[in-house]
């Protein structure tokens, strides 16, 4: 009897081992993987802020400027002025219908009013 308890005691602390074994090997996986999705954020967060840069260069004032003057012939941009843009009351709109109702037979219309004078 004292025998099989001890085969027992051994195949469960054997079967525990093992189990400790397979979970810290799966344990650093994804330890491993976490580290290395780390990294790549960090390299995109570097490369957006490089694009940054990149844009934030290319948008100068200056740079946009002197792009405007060679291309002048081209593409004759001129540079934006107040006087370039209108009021919202200089804009035409459509004239509004305006339906004005004196009594209430109009709304109901004549075939309505037609039959409510017979039922009274």
């Amino acid at each position: 009897m004292r025998v099989m308890f001890y085969l027992i005691c051994s195949a469960f602390v054997i079967g525990l081992a093992y189990w400790a074994y397979k979970e810290n090997y799966r344990t650093q996986s994804a330890l491993k993987e976490v580290k290395e999705l780390q990294q790549q954020i960090a390299q995109q967060k570097e490369a957006i802020a490089v694009l940054k840069a990149e844009w934030a260069y290319l948008n100068r004032p200056d740079r946009l400027r002197d792009l405007v003057d060679l291309n002048f012939a081209d593409l004759k941009l001129i540079p934006l002025l107040p006087s370039h843009f209108g009021d919202s009351e200089m804009i035409s709109y459509p004239p509004q219908d305006v339906w004005i109702y004196n009594s209430p037979q109009e709304v109901i219309g004549s075939d309505l009013a037609d039959q409510s004078e017979v039922s009274q």
